[in-house]
């Protein structure tokens, strides 16, 4: 009950947050976000593959993805931590190390990882560290855990060009790590958004965050 009553708080400035645009920046206008999103899938592959992003709050991230044409699954859960089959109550303290991600299982036939990582560094604010918005935490930091060395290739190569074109008023902080372990998160906190969408969290927060994602991605869409 006690994560309820804390994203409610945080409702009301959050929500006048993105509602003023103080995020908004020059990220989708930068030549680096063209060349992610536009970059042509494997038409040869046909397995599914995985990307484990952290961006802020799991419900948030996984409501977004979900629009994502390719993408077959998406789980919440924590990775990144020193501890072993966490709860969402021990990850909240902040001590176990672990970021809130998001296991996004796609078929790159159809969605490539250079256009996940599109997505990924458009939903939600990578210059601002261990938080987003008022969710403050190293749970909530900005993280990309790779599978393989072409995804930390990618991720890190992209991150320098973003950084070098000024892609945002501020560094991206993105923490590019290898991928150890995936937690999955206790089960009312997967597909939270279509499970919940009349809670003020969703319908203020997620809502248009979702919105604003599904007309950048308009191409991209289910």
């Amino acid at each position: 009950m006690m994560h309820i009553i804390k994203k409610l708080l945080a409702l009301v400035p959050l929500f006048a947050h993105f509602m003023a645009g103080a995020q908004e920046d020059n990220f989708q206008q930068s030549k680096t976000f063209q060349q992610m999103n536009s970059t042509i899938p494997e038409q040869s592959a046909s397995k599914t593959e995985v990307a484990t992003f952290g961006a802020g709050c799991y419900w948030c991230t996984e409501a977004q993805f979900q629009q994502l044409k390719g993408v077959s699954k998406v789980e919440s859960g924590f990775s990144g931590g020193n501890v072993a089959n966490p709860t969402y109550k021990q990850v909240c303290t902040g001590t176990t190390g672990h970021a809130e991600v998001c296991n996004i299982y796609y078929d790159p036939s159809i969605i490539s990882f250079d256009e996940l990582l599109a997505a990924f560094w458009t939903c939600h604010d990578p210059t601002q560290l261990n938080r987003q918005g008022n969710d403050v935490g190293t749970q909530y930091r900005s993280a990309i855990f790779y599978h393989n060395d072409e995804q930390k290739q990618k991720a890190e190569d992209y991150k320098k060009k973003l950084n070098e074109e000024h892609a945002w008023d501020k560094d991206v902080v993105t923490q590019i790590a290898p991928f150890t372990a995936f937690y999955k998160a206790e089960d009312y906190h997967q597909n939270y958004f279509n499970e919940n969408g009349e809670q003020p969290y969703c319908h203020f927060v997620i809502q248009p965050k979702v919105d604003k994602f599904k007309k950048i991605f308009a191409n991209k869409l289910k």
